[in-house]
């Protein structure tokens, strides 16, 4: 894979990228705001935003690539379903390495791990509004030299097309009731 190849990726995958990357930074600033010690805030930030960031990118990678549907809730919320425990999970060790000096599972990693599926919807839905609102104006932005950015742009134009068409065909419905 060439260098300009992999740029045009990263591109595409920036702004899942950021929106994971925002949300670990997030979680480590309310760390902070509720006193926990700067180490811990900071590991936060890192051990839990480094992963969240890298499966946001890969989010995007996947809508590239056509290996899920835009717009759609169902495609992020199982996409984080799995990919929000792992990152919890890095986290957890990470937190109690920097802590206790030693990296540790968590006690009951079954349910650790459940807990995190069911939070995970909550992230799924912050993450996909956040995306929805920033990648395609990025990909838009990039489209000129970047036919990836190109082509999931215009499908994202497409899409957003198809769902005002079908909003106004419901109004005219309606109207004629």
């Amino acid at each position: 894979m060439d260098t300009a190849h992999l740029h045009r990726l990263g591109e595409v995958a920036l702004p899942g990228f950021a929106v994971g990357l925002v949300g670990g930074v997030t979680a480590g600033g309310l760390a902070a705001v509720v006193g926990q010690p700067t180490g811990w805030a900071l590991t936060t930030m890192l051990a839990l935003g480094l992963p969240l960031a890298l499966l946001g990118g890969g989010y995007g990678l996947l809508i590239a690539y056509g290996r899920v549907r835009i717009g759609g809730f169902a495609p992020v919320a199982l996409y984080w379903l799995v990919g929000f425990p792992i990152a919890r999970l890095i986290h957890e060790v990470a937190t109690r390495a920097v802590l206790t000096g030693e990296p540790s599972l968590p006690n009951d990693l079954i349910g650790f791990l459940a807990y995190q599926g069911i939070v995970s919807a909550g992230f799924a839905i912050g993450f996909l509004w956040l995306h929805e609102r920033l990648a395609p104006r990025w990909w838009r932005r990039v489209s000129g030299h970047n036919p990836l950015a190109e082509r999931v742009y215009s499908g994202y134009a497409a899409h957003a097309e198809a769902m005002w068409e079908a909003k106004q065909a419901r109004k005219r419905n309606r109207a004629t009731r």
